[in-house]
């Protein structure tokens, strides 16, 4: 029962500023890792808890995310419990490691191949402007028509942690999403469903033509276009709403191979032909 309750004080802590999402992460992940949540779980508990557990490296580390978000709130002022912060036992466990693996992102071509495929205008425009501005799920799924400012190509949206922030967007998606205003005219958001129904289209599309096509694919499209055109990470950072640089070198470390590789290729070339 103190566990249930004080998962619920958790995410009732979280609601102001946290979207949805993240909420029903913290609550699933806690709420499967009930055994080593309250006020008496020593750290020893939950480091066996983490190495009991039958999932990959990447599912170990949300239960541990989910855990030291907990347990660093349980042992602040805010909690109100009035425990003492040098006690928490997830300052004693270590993050799980995760595989480093290089994050797939749909070339310019296959981005061209995907909107040629998709069922309507609607479904294009979608694409276009998430791979031309690189925008979350959740940005996307509330843009209104009022939100575009069609002077700078730039349109706002609520990003993570409830923060309004721009992003930009190029002629094509201007062209498109012209035509959409037009058509569905004012009121609610411009594409006439909510988030679960793009994601369901962009899952339907990728069966269809096999290129990886989901939000997560075209904000790493968006950042590697970009570096691969000479723009600073700094830019991107701030073009794409990321609040460090750490997320978009990992998305451009694919570049970063690609040129290596060339430079490596035109070297032996030389030693060969020399």
């Amino acid at each position: 029962m103190e566990s249930t309750s004080l998962i619920a004080q958790f995410l009732a802590s979280r609601r102001q500023g946290t979207s949805p999402s993240t909420l029903q992460f913290y609550r699933g992940y806690l709420t499967r890792a009930i055994t080593v949540v309250g006020t008496r779980v020593k750290a020893k508990q939950i480091i066996s808890f983490l190495h009991r557990l039958p999932c990959s490296n990447g599912g170990r580390h949300a239960y541990y995310r989910s855990l030291r978000a907990f347990y660093n709130w349980l042992y602040s002022p805010k909690s109100g419990l009035g425990l003492n912060p040098q006690e928490n036992p997830i300052l004693l466990v270590d993050p799980p490691k995760v595989a480093k693996r290089i994050l797939p992102a749909p070339t310019p071509q296959q981005v061209q191949y995907l909107m040629r495929e998709a069922e309507c205008i609607r479904d294009r425009a979608i694409i276009s402007m998430f791979a031309e501005s690189g925008v979350r799920l959740s940005e996307l799924a509330n843009i209104e028509d009022t939100n575009i400012d069609w002077e700078d190509y730039t349109v706002t949206v609520w990003g993570k942690g409830n923060k309004q922030r721009r992003a930009p967007f190029g002629e094509t998606t201007a062209q498109l999403l012209r035509e959409i205003v037009s058509r569905n005219g004012t009121g609610g958001n411009i594409w006439g469903m909510k988030a679960r129904g793009i994601a369901s289209m962009l899952s339907r599309l990728e069966r269809k033509t096999g290129v990886k096509c989901n939000a997560h694919s075209f904000r790493r499209h968006f950042s590697a276009t970009l570096h691969r055109a000479g723009m600073d990470i700094e830019h991107i950072m701030r073009l794409g709403g990321w609040e460090n640089l750490q997320m978009v070198i990992r998305y451009t470390q694919s570049v970063k191979f690609e040129d290596s590789l060339r430079h490596y290729q035109a070297v032996m070339k030389h030693l060969r032909d020399g």
